[in-house]
Formats: structure tokens, sequence, C-alpha cells
């Protein structure tokens, strides 16, 4: 007997893990009954280059939804993709029936002019990820020796096996010329330092003038350094009180992507049940 259906989800992805890196999420919300949809890569279109705020990579993800989903849909993102979610469901709300944000702290109060002076001057964006993600390595011989580089890593360690294997398949291709042969990081550094360096800082200036009219769900890390660094006050008011939170850190639903899938699902069941409008 065929599930029902129980609706469409559109996912965005974390800046630099390709949409496959959540294989196993996707395939607990399709047993659900859900139609998944993912955008693979943001960035590498150039019909939707990196710039400031990062409105190409929304208009990116409208236009997706515009083309592939056949209803409303629930925007669902981890990390970038969760701002992204926000993003175009507040500027498309006919395309939306609500938005639940995987650890994306929407940034706000002072931060935000802080923010604006250290792009614009470029002092402190030395302390960005994207200080990191400019010079992280991007070559090795072959599939086996990516994977062997990025399970010794902590972080990575710390990933469920599955993940791991989903990322080697995904975020790793074959080098092509003035790289030496062997495999290469299928996200480009490059893409991944510019959305870092572009970061979308003023959200609640953006939803004064385009109000999210659904409801929205926050799930965060425990461990996370990034609502640590950001704080929860912008993303509790549009959350009112939807918030709950998960074992680990920024990177959790590739920690505990069962238990991440799971806590997904039952927002969603949540966000079907209202119909009210959410005051951003």
């Amino acid at each position: 007997m065929a599930r029902k259906h129980a609706g469409t989800i559109v996912f965005s992805h974390a800046n630099s893990f390709p949409a496959g890196t959540y294989r196993v999420l996707f395939e607990a919300w399709k047993k659900a009954g859900y139609t998944v949809l993912a955008v693979e890569k943001y960035g590498h279109d150039p019909k939707y280059p990196v710039t400031n705020h990062w409105p190409r990579l929304r208009d990116q993800l409208v236009h997706f939804a515009e083309a592939k989903a056949k209803e409303p849909a629930f925007f669902v993102g981890h990390s970038l993709g969760g701002f992204l979610s926000l993003l175009a469901a507040a500027k498309q709300p006919d395309l939306a029936r609500g938005v639940v944000m995987l650890d994306s702290p929407v940034i706000g109060g002072l931060l935000t002019p802080t923010i604006q002076f250290a792009k614009l001057t470029g002092l402190g964006m030395q302390f960005s990820p994207g200080a990191i993600s400019r010079r992280r390595r991007d070559h090795w011989p072959n599939r086996e020796a990516a994977h062997r580089h990025f399970a010794s890593k902590d972080s990575f360690a710390r990933w469920d096996p599955r993940v791991l294997e989903d990322y080697i398949a995904c975020g790793i291709e074959d080098a092509r010329p003035p790289m030496e042969p062997g495999v290469t990081l299928a996200f480009r550094r490059e893409v991944e330092t510019d959305i870092y360096n572009t970061l979308a800082h003023d959200i609640p200036g953006f939803l004064r003038r385009h109000p999210l009219r659904h409801p929205l769900a926050f799930i965060g890390g425990t461990q996370s350094t990034e609502v640590k660094r950001v704080g929860m006050h912008a993303t509790e008011r549009l959350a009112n009180g939807r918030v709950s939170w998960i074992e680990g850190e920024h990177l959790f639903p590739f920690e505990r992507p069962d238990e991440t899938s799971a806590e997904v699902l039952r927002w969603l069941k949540v966000l079907a049940g209202l119909h009210s409008p959410v005051e951003a």
C-alpha cells in the first residue's frame, strides 16, 4: 500500500557540503511520505553568483522551488541553507508552508553594524571561517586518500560513518587541469570562502520589508559555536517558542542524522497544523 503523501520538503545545504551529504536525512523523510527536493550546490551556477547578502543564492532557491515543487513546500535548511530558506520563504510566501532552520541563528542587534563594518573594512575577516576555507586542502591522489584525510580530523570523526561516505561520494570529484591528476573538492573552496565573506548580516532588516508569513521552527546544536557567537534573541522572536536542541556541534545533522531527521519531521507536523501568520 502506497504511503500517504505528507507534503514537499525543499532542502538547502550548509556551506561547502553538497546536498548529497544529507542522503540519510532525505531517505528518512521520503519514508515518512515527503517528496524531497534539493539544490545540489549553491554558488556554482554562473546565473546565481555569490554576492553580498546572498540575494542571487536566494533567487536560485526561489527559482528551483518554482520549477520543481508542485505545491507549497516546507523550506528546510542547515546553516547557510537555513538562512536561504528563511529569505526565500519571506520573499515568495506563495511557495512556502513553513520553515525549519538547522543551526542557522539569525544575526541581529548590535552584531549587525559590527559585521557590516568588518565587511566594509576587511577588519575581522581574518577571524571568519573564510580565512580557513581559502587555504583548505583541495587535492588528493584518490578518493581513498581523501576519505582518510577527513576521517582523521576530529570534527569529521564525530560524523555518522554513513554521512562521511556520502560526503566523499558527492563532495569529491576528479581533478581537472591545471591541477595534478587525482581528486578534488566538488564544492570549490573559493566559492565557500566567498559565501562566508558575504554573510547576510541584516536578515531582520530584510524581514521588515518582507515579513515572514509562515511559521518557523529552529533546531540547534547544544555545543554550537555559531549559536554561542550570534545568540538566539532574533531567532527566538521568529520561532515564537518553536525551538529545540540536539546534542552536538554546528554540524549535528552529520553527527546525529537519525535524530535530526526525526526532529525535523516532528516540527513539520507542528508547522502543518499552524495557519496564523508569524510576526517577524
